[in-house]
């Protein structure tokens, strides 16, 4: 009994808390489409403030900053969807690693949503006959 506690306690403290943490795994690179998902947002950042911003780089068909329902102001990112994909490339370009309200944003092509799964229907289990 004595030996495993030791061993679970030395497994325990085997890793040192200033081992370095194991490099984040790369994220696949989402397909080129017109959206962008644009992220480093100030605050203060409006829907308005990222169309003009944008702009400059092709017909910017919808540009929407997501905010907080209570609060009211950016979450600290948004999408900016363009005319043709070659607009969005540009604009990517121009704009990842750029200032914008005093923020440095980053600008990418955005993932396509995945079609919501239909909920799994539960089977009735079946209860010993004399639980009713």
């Amino acid at each position: 009994m004595a030996a495993a506690a030791r061993a679970g306690f030395r497994r325990l403290f085997s890793v040192s808390a200033f081992a370095p943490t194991p490099p984040p795994a790369a994220r696949p690179a989402a397909e080129p489409c017109n959206n962008l998902f644009v992220s480093g947002l100030n605050k203060r950042t409006t829907s308005e403030v990222l169309r003009e911003a944008f702009c400059r780089f092709g017909q910017v068909v919808e540009a929407r900053v997501i905010t907080d329902r209570i609060s009211g102001y950016s979450r600290g990112f948004g999408f900016v969807k363009y005319a043709t994909v070659q607009e969005a490339g540009e604009a990517i370009k121009g704009m990842d690693g750029k200032f914008l309200d005093g923020w440095v944003i980053f600008a990418e092509y955005a993932k396509q949503r995945e079609a919501p799964q239909p909920p799994q229907q539960a089977t009735p289990s079946t209860a010993p006959s004399g639980y009713q």
